[in-house]
């Protein structure tokens, strides 16, 4: 039985198969931005191929599917998500557009702000209120209500979303405006925040809920299809599709939270950096994800990565947990261009993989960092994807000899330029990630995963001071091989905020042990397996209006100084980000959480024979640029065991990824037949 990992990406689609062995079989294919299912089922097709299978054979012993998909992320980048409407209460449609003040950039007074989902005339105010306490302050209104369905029936909407004032205390009036929307309009999808967030503070849950609204027909569609060509295809086992927190999900709780989803693939890449972390017993790592059109950077610190509700995507507040991700765009499809004052620009800009970098021979003809390695001798033109897609290096040298002639440059000097400043623009992301949270990136091992990572893992590395790289073999399908180390996840959440700052020790008991039964029983309708529950808080002092989430395991929940255990906690975790804590001053506890974890089986590792000697001969030589041209020897990924060392400048080749190693550094292969880079 096989186990399939499917990550979609903006040039390529990795898939990963490993059977009960623990063997490892992986493949790419290109992505098909149009229908990523088409994408998707080549890539099946080439998997099925190395595995010397026919795809129904190969499908008719595969028990779980998990699949990262980008479709909430692209609806949202490209703004071609659904046609909203915003059904809310009289008097509050204008929180989507005021926010709540700020802008990403409050030293830039000339920056517009960020276009809502919901236009002004399809957001339908309804007569309504409760009061802050959850009680019924002003009577669903019938007639006004009927009023904003025909006005919505009229406004050509496809997707509404239901977000009444303190719906999270009390969702009677949501409840009974969705069931009237369901009677009369069974066609619309529907978002109803009490559902999606059921948390204080109104513009996080407006927002949240016109976002899940605004992608839910597009992802509900795409994967409702995928399953049912899957199906059609000889598919019988399980389909989950990773959400942004990290966990995986079943396909109708996947479409129902569609907001869930926006990081769907990176969070992948997270999971994989996390088990990374496991096996190579480094419990601090900067996973350093470099594709064909982005870069994501994150942080695993004491073999943990962090949540956040704090994400934003297209300039949209998404506040559902998630992985704490930086995307940057940088990849290898960054397009290299010259402005009108003669400064060289890389990105952001990204040929993608339509046509894609010049080299591709897709009709491409900007110069892209791609293009740069393959004049810096980096890549080998004729090697590239096995042989199986060579690149054209006229094209290459022809693109970037047009932006050395801006430069007045030699071709050489352009496409070391290009190779730089890519390198700078990826390690200022770090620096985003690590030094400005007031982590040391000197502490950590750089994990360098994703197909064009190892090409500038040592340049970022070095530009960071940071003195060690691990690089997987897996490293081109991370995200894909990571996707199947993730758990089943359902989480919970209820605000519990009073007048009283300071909750006692029974509402605590009872308050999450009514979350922890909701989790469980809603994990149980998809998986019978081991199940695990974690607990934890968004709390902050009496005078802050930001909270932070604090991880509440651990703590002996029948003791009378379980407030006492909580509110250490917080003072704790506060101390770790900011460096202080005020022991004096209140603690306000915001929102409980609890997430039920379904734990499935993790296939091994392919066992790696020990090799007799620590040398590894070169499979060959070619020129290539480390500040002159220079004969350096080509090697293996492959041919490398556990043991061999080898000594810089030197270039390490996979059929599907490419690492350079510099002059002074140290490779090392260790147990798992990783490469273990040490700089000089």
């Amino acid at each position: 039985m096989y186990t399939i990992g499917i990550d979609v990406g903006g040039t390529y689609t990795d898939l990963v198969a490993i059977d009960v062995t623990g063997k490892t079989i992986f493949a790419k294919s290109p992505s098909t931005p149009a229908d990523q299912s088409v994408g998707v089922m080549a890539g099946l097709d080439e998997l099925a191929r190395r595995l010397k299978l026919t795809r129904a054979d190969m499908l008719g012993v595969t028990d779980r599917i998990v699949h990262g998909t980008t479709v909430a992320t692209n609806a949202l980048l490209e703004r071609k998500g659904a046609k909203v409407a915003l059904l809310t209460t009289e008097g509050h449609r204008d929180v989507i557009e005021m926010r709540e003040g700020l802008k990403d950039d409050r030293y830039d007074l000339r920056s517009p702000p960020p276009q809502p989902l919901v236009p002004r005339e399809r957001r339908f105010g309804v007569k309504e209120r409760l009061k802050a306490n959850g009680e019924i302050a002003i009577p669903l209104d019938d007639r006004s209500l009927d009023d904003a369905i025909a006005a919505i029936r009229r406004s050509g909407a496809n997707s509404v979303a239901v977000c009444f004032l303190h719906s999270y205390l009390n969702p009677v009036h949501e409840l009974a405006a969705v069931e009237r929307l369901a009677r009369e309009l069974p066609d619309i999808s529907i978002s109803r925040s009490s559902d999606v967030l059921p948390q204080i503070k109104e513009y996080e849950r407006v927002s949240t809920t016109v976002v899940n609204a605004y992608v839910r027909p597009q992802v509900r569609h795409y994967l409702t299809n995928l399953e049912q060509r899957l199906h059609e295809a000889g598919f019988t086992g399980s389909l989950f599709i990773i959400l942004s927190h990290g966990g995986m999900a079943p396909v109708e709780e996947a479409s129902r939270l569609a907001a869930g989803t926006v990081l769907s693939g990176p969070a992948g890449g997270i999971s994989g950096a996390r088990r990374c972390a496991e096996l190579t017993a480094i419990p601090d790592l900067v996973p350093f994800d470099m594709g064909g059109t982005s870069t994501d950077i994150s942080l695993i610190s004491e073999g943990r990565a962090s949540l956040s509700a704090d994400g934003s995507l297209a300039g949209q507040r998404i506040a559902l947990r998630s992985l704490d991700i930086a995307s940057i765009a940088a990849g290898g499809g960054s397009i290299a261009s010259v402005d009108a004052g003669g400064t060289l620009r890389v990105g952001p800009e990204s040929a993608g993989s339509v046509p894609g970098p010049a080299c591709y021979g897709n009709g491409g003809t900007a110069a892209t960092v791609t293009d740069a390695n393959v004049v810096l001798g980096y890549l080998d033109a004729s090697a590239f994807m096995g042989g199986a897609r060579p690149l054209d290096r006229a094209a290459a040298e022809a693109a970037v000899d047009r932006v050395a002639a801006s430069l007045d440059l030699e071709r050489i000097e352009a496409a070391a330029g290009i190779f730089r400043m890519i390198n700078l623009k990826m390690a200022d992301g770090i620096r985003l990630m690590t030094l400005r949270r007031g982590v040391d990136p000197r502490k950590f091992a750089l994990l360098s995963f994703g197909g064009a990572a190892g090409l500038h893992a040592a340049e970022v590395a070095r530009e960071l001071d940071i003195k060690r790289i691990i690089v997987p073999v897996a490293a081109s399908v991370l995200s894909a091989w990571g996707m199947l180390t993730s758990d089943l996840r359902y989480e919970v959440s209820r605000t519990h905020y009073g007048a009283a700052a300071r909750i006692s020790a029974d509402e605590a008991r009872t308050l999450f042990a009514d979350l922890e039964q909701q989790a469980i029983g809603r994990l149980r309708a998809w998986f019978g397996g081991p199940m695990t529950t974690e607990r934890s808080a968004e709390m902050r002092y009496g005078e802050q209006i930001f909270e932070i989430d604090v991880a509440l395991d651990g703590l002996d929940w029948n003791a009378a100084t379980l407030i006492d255990q909580i509110e250490d906690r917080f003072h704790r975790r506060h101390e770790e980000l900011y460096t202080y804590a005020a022991r004096d001053q209140e603690v306000v506890f915001v929102n409980a959480r609890v997430a039920a974890v379904g734990e499935v089986s993790q296939r091994g590792q392919d066992a790696r024979p020990t090799p007799s000697a620590t040398v590894c001969a070169p499979r060959g030589a070619r020129q290539a640029w480390f500040g002159a041209w220079r004969e350096v020897p080509v090697y293996a990924l492959d041919d490398l065991r556990p043991g061999h060392t080898l000594a810089g400048p030197a270039i390490i080749e996979a059929e599907t990824t490419t690492v350079v190693v510099d002059a002074g550094d140290r490779v090392s292969v260790n147990a798992l037949g990783w490469l273990d880079i040490a700089l000089r």
